[in-house]
């Protein structure tokens, strides 16, 4: 098996978060090693990758009717998918669980959970049919030690996380694997706004998150993006139900 190149050639990609900092990554990298990626995000995002093998759709993932008519959409235009990227995910704002109100409590589990169930709903017929495919879903290493900052967030990451290990039981007599990837501290645009968002301000805020670190830095999208090619691709083929962390020792201590 060739693992330098082409490592899901021929396949159907669709990534949720397209337009973001590591759904671009992700999207980039899976076009590069010959997939036919379709990328997906809110309406009015600018494009974000510039490579013949992507095409950008629009999607509100936390609406039925316009997940199944962009799922419909990429059908028709690149065939059935074959792998699945739940990288569409918000924050929410800062501050302990009392501080928040039922309208940031539905919007961030809207996105962050009811969209992943969705976009898997929606794709996973057409994988069925097929008999095999490969679901990545972006969980956070808070999907597995929770915290203080974000809670409503740490908890939608943590269903995600359950959710992956629900959906790998219920799939794999249909050959479809279905993982939970958790990025550590990253160096994107969401991770700029919860650092400026910070009651203690950006500088405290990355020695707390980052100072015990065994890998002292954040990581950047295109690592995550090689976890994902690895889930996507036949090389993890025996893989499923699995928590592939990449937080630079985060967990680890």
């Amino acid at each position: 098996m060739n693992i330098t190149h082409g490592r899901v050639a021929g396949k159907t990609a669709v990534i949720t978060g397209g337009r973001g900092d590591l759904g671009s990554a992700t999207a980039a990298l899976l076009a590069e090693h010959g997939a036919q990626v379709a990328s997906l995000d809110m309406a009015g995002a600018p494009a974000a990758v510039d490579h013949h093998n992507v095409r950008e759709y629009d999607v509100d993932v936390t609406s039925e009717d316009s997940v199944a008519e962009a799922i419909r959409r990429v059908t028709a235009d690149i065939g059935a998918p074959d792998i699945l990227v739940n990288a569409a995910g918000i924050i929410g704002p800062a501050g302990p669980s009392h501080t928040a109100s039922g309208t940031d409590f539905d919007t961030i589990f809207n996105v962050n959970v009811k969209g992943v169930w969705l976009m898997t709903k929606h794709v996973v017929p057409g994988m069925i049919a097929k008999g095999a495919g490969s679901i990545i879903n972006f969980s956070s290493i808070h999907g597995l030690t929770g915290g203080s900052s974000v809670p409503l967030y740490h908890a939608t990451k943590g269903a995600v996380r359950l959710l992956s290990k629900s959906d790998a039981a219920a799939y794999g007599a249909h050959g479809i694997r279905v993982n939970s990837i958790h990025p550590g501290s990253m160096n994107t645009r969401m991770s700029r706004r919860s650092a400026e968002q910070s009651t203690v301000g950006p500088e405290a805020y990355y020695k707390q998150l980052l100072g015990s670190n065994p890998l002292p830095r954040q990581g950047e999208p295109e690592e995550i993006a090689y976890g994902v090619l690895y889930l996507a691709s036949d090389e993890s083929r025996f893989t499923t139900g699995s928590e592939l962390v990449i937080d630079g020792g985060y967990t680890a201590v």
